[in-house]
């Protein structure tokens, strides 16, 4: 295992890199040619252009301001100038939750959280009892130790236990409370944020599924019949949903016609003298030489002849519509009553719950059949299962790189080629690579699951990657690792004291979680703010594959917070720091260090980088709240049958009980604020109704809902065939509250779920892009921000 010298060799080599880094990150980022790749969310939003229009042509590329080269922290202090609220309204509440997460581990900006109070009371009191009792001097000829085991439980005879058994409870205690405070807080930001919200058609809509089919009847006239019969007084109109996914296909291969048509035409443009052209053999290599601008114009004439028939493909086929509608109503109580309720007798017929926001809507799945849902998540989730056995392989390979001093008693020729380097940073850095495209291969089959929403993968795909975490990283680890470091003990000693040995080995797995935390949380933090692979990306494409503005905008899509792995990560530090506490608590500086670096890392990242997708209103908080609970529950059953391990059963009932008391208070949590996070409440729904019939009384809600819940890819349609896709079967009475004879008028940009319609050949990702307002830009007034002079982009002008 790992020494005190092999844990300084990787903590230089980490610092050095996260350094580099940092450095890197100083120089690259103040350049104007990669001032997309580390601000892209305020050319997103507006709030920025390009600083590279202007002045002599080597500044267009490479800032020479010296000065700016001095002050190469600075995105520090600007990270943490934007406070909570202007956070919301830039990033949205989604963001701002992730936030609070990293500081509910450090201090940052909220106070302090959980692991600052723990770290000082266990380095001051629990680590001069662990080194004072001495107990692992007289097994030092049995087993393999270290001088870092000599600070944890492992050298603390039995009759000692009380004060970790009392620092147990203290923890636990606090851990409790702060999770309450941080529960309510989230929970009433969440209410806050919804309530706050202006008029947005997932408010009043609600997707119907596994619509039953009715002889004489299409979908559409089941579903207008059932709601105008079971919901008379609150039903508005509904939209169909459309097996539309090889429409789609069509629809993004004529965007990629339209690009080269597009990038040729400005090419003549810009050499008027001539004309570009192409040959038309395979990826232009042979074949007729052709004029590049005739020939996409045909390609695209004919293109769309085939688009033409099968769009009325879609419209006419009646099997082309799917069992599944979204329905809007003509209030928000309305909408909560139909979400929240059991439709029919029959529990698995007309299934309802409310409606995604369109960004979030995920319209592949909607094509999956109902039926087949089942069998796809049975196959899911015996091949999670299978994944996450294959991979305790190499994880046990891992393990055996970070614990060679247990293999050398039975190999002694393996002494020459042990060296810190191996026991300090190898191992750390082995595993980071192993666990690089997992989750990808969990989102894959989240999505494969038929979800309808993209949050709802991410989620799905979060969980799985915590389960494996849990099992393969933490428990595989102590497990595999335990055997290798114990190796010679294991085969020398008598079966009846195999449990002695890894009840005392289990805390000197600290040393490997100390290196990963070190490879992962500083260097690999350090990376994230680095963006290394995304400014590699961008010039690449920048230069052979942009063809227009709008190929510059994908190019430069930095997306969201990566969710599905970034959560399961972080709460896997909340396991590690929560679990070592009172077993060898100098992990517990190293923890701190993490949260309090990625804090201002990723508050620097979403302020300028990520664009979030959609917006959940924080509907993961709960799943975090959850998995720290299970790690606090963890935590206790380790050292209960860490204290059995260790002859200290006199002292196991005592702790018996917390695990009870924790699992308790995680039930009076879930009941008291979890319904925030999947109920909307009539008293709520009702105020913001009665607020919107005060404000704005002659809103028609028929026109504002009409094709908020669209496919995107009926977007590209003429605006005459566009009224046969819209809502299906509107009924409106005529003395609904919101005014029958009302002037149609559609609400402004900030409260439509969607932009206003235009005629288009976006793809279905494309289609719903939202900014921010203005007013909540970053201040970036300064003419010589990040060291240069910044002026107007003069039109779509290549970068």
């Amino acid at each position: 295992m790992a020494t005190l010298s092999d844990i300084g060799v990787s903590a230089l080599i980490n610092i050095l890199t996260a350094f580099a880094f940092l450095l890197a990150f100083a120089v690259l980022r103040i350049q104007p040619v990669n001032d997309r790749v580390y601000l892209p969310k305020w050319y997103i939003n507006g709030g920025r252009s390009s600083p590279r229009s202007g002045g002599n042509f080597v500044a267009k590329f490479v800032n020479l301001d010296f000065k700016t080269y001095l002050t190469f922290l600075n995105w520090m202090p600007q990270a943490l100038k934007m406070s909570e609220s202007e956070l919301i309204n830039h990033a949205g509440l989604d963001s701002a939750i992730f936030l609070r997460i990293y500081s509910l581990g450090c201090f940052l900006s909220y106070g302090f959280k959980i692991f600052v109070p723990i770290t000082v009371v266990a380095l001051f009191i629990l680590i001069p009892v662990n080194v004072s009792s001495g107990t692992l001097f007289f097994l030092r000829k049995e087993l393999v130790v270290s001088d870092i085991d000599k600070l944890s439980i492992s050298n603390v005879p039995p009759v000692q236990f009380f004060v970790h058994i009392g620092l147990e409870y203290l923890f636990t205690i606090w851990i409790c409370y702060m999770l309450y405070k941080e529960y309510d807080n989230v929970a009433t930001m969440r209410l806050r944020f919804l309530a706050s919200q202006r008029r947005r058609a997932e408010q009043f809509t609600v997707v119907v599924r596994n619509v039953p089919q009715i002889s004489g009847h299409s979908v559409s006239d089941s579903l207008d019949q059932f709601f105008k019969t079971n919901h008379p007084d609150t039903y508005l109109c509904h939209q169909a949903v459309y097996n539309a996914n090889k429409f789609a296909k069509l629809v993004r291969k004529r965007d990629r016609l339209q690009n080269w048509l597009d990038y040729n035409q400005l090419k003549f443009e810009r050499h008027s003298e001539k004309r570009p052209t192409k040959k038309t053999g395979f990826l232009g290599l042979w074949g007729k030489r052709v004029d590049s601008i005739d020939f996409y114009k045909q390609q695209i004439k004919e293109f769309d002849k085939n688009m033409a028939l099968e769009r009325q493909k879609v419209l006419k086929d009646t099997k082309s519509i799917l069992p599944v509608a979204f329905v809007s109503f003509k209030s928000r109580w309305g909408a909560a009553v139909c979400a929240q309720t059991q439709q029919s007798k029959n529990p698995t017929l007309w299934l309802t719950n409310w409606a995604p926001e369109p960004r979030d809507i995920y319209w592949q799945n909607l094509a999956i059949p109902f039926l087949s849902l089942t069998i796809r998540k049975l196959i899911i989730s015996l091949s999670v299962f299978a994944l996450v056995f294959f991979y305790m392989i190499p994880i046990t390979f891992v393990q055996s790189l970070a614990n060679l001093e247990g293999l050398e008693r039975v190999a002694p020729f393996l002494r020459p080629f042990i060296k810190s380097f191996l026991q300090g940073f190898l191992p750390g850095l082995a595993l980071k690579i192993l666990l690089y495209i997992l989750p990808t291969i969990l989102m894959i089959m989240s999505k494969i699951e038929g979800h309808i929403a993209l949050s709802t993968p991410e989620r799905r795909a979060s969980a799985k990657y915590y389960y494996f975490m849990l099992v393969n990283v933490f428990l595989g680890s102590i497990v595999t690792g335990t055997a290798f470091e114990q190796l010679h003990s294991f085969l020398h000693q008598s079966p009846t004291q195999i449990p002695r040995t890894i009840g005392v080995s289990i805390p000197m797995k600290a040393t490997f979680f100390i290196t990963y935390i070190m490879v992962d949380g500083w260097a690999g933090i350090a990376g994230e703010i680095l963006r290394l692979k995304p400014l590699v990306i961008f010039h690449l494409k920048n230069m052979f594959m942009v063809k227009s503005e709008r190929d510059r905008e994908q190019a430069m899509d930095p997306g969201s917070v990566d969710y599905p792995e970034t959560l399961p990560s972080l709460q896997l530090y909340f396991l590690l720091g929560i679990v070592y506490a009172v077993v060898t608590p100098i992990l517990l500086p190293f923890i701190l260090n993490f949260f309090a670096f990625a804090y201002l890392v990723y508050r620097h990242q979403i302020i300028n980088v990520y664009n979030q997708q959609y917006e959940s209103g924080a509907a993961f908080w709960p799943h975090v709240h959850s998995r720290i609970i299970a790690s606090l529950v963890i935590s206790q059953l380790l050292l209960l049958g860490l204290l059995n391990t260790k002859e200290a059963a006199n002292s196991t009932p005592l702790l018996a009980i917390l695990p009870i008391l924790t699992l308790s208070f995680n039930q009076y949590c879930k009941h008291r604020f979890e319904p925030a996070f999947r109920r909307y409440p009539l008293e709520e729904a009702m105020k913001k109704d009665i607020m919107d019939q005060t404000t704005e009384p002659d809103v028609n809600l028929t026109t504002f809902l009409a094709d908020a819940y669209l496919h995107p890819i009926f977007r590209s349609f003429e605006e005459e065939e566009l009224e046969e896709v819209r809502v299906d079967k509107v009924r409106v009475d005529k003395n609904q509250s919101y005014g029958d004879n009302a002037q149609s008028q559609t609400s402004d940009d900030h409260s439509s779920p969607s932009p206003p319609h235009h005629p288009t050949t976006s793809a279905p990702q494309d289609v719903y892009h939202h900014g921010f307002p203005p007013q909540y830009a970053y201040n970036f007034s300064s003419p010589t921000h990040y060291g240069y002079h910044y002026e107007a982009e003069p039109g779509n002008s290549r970068d």
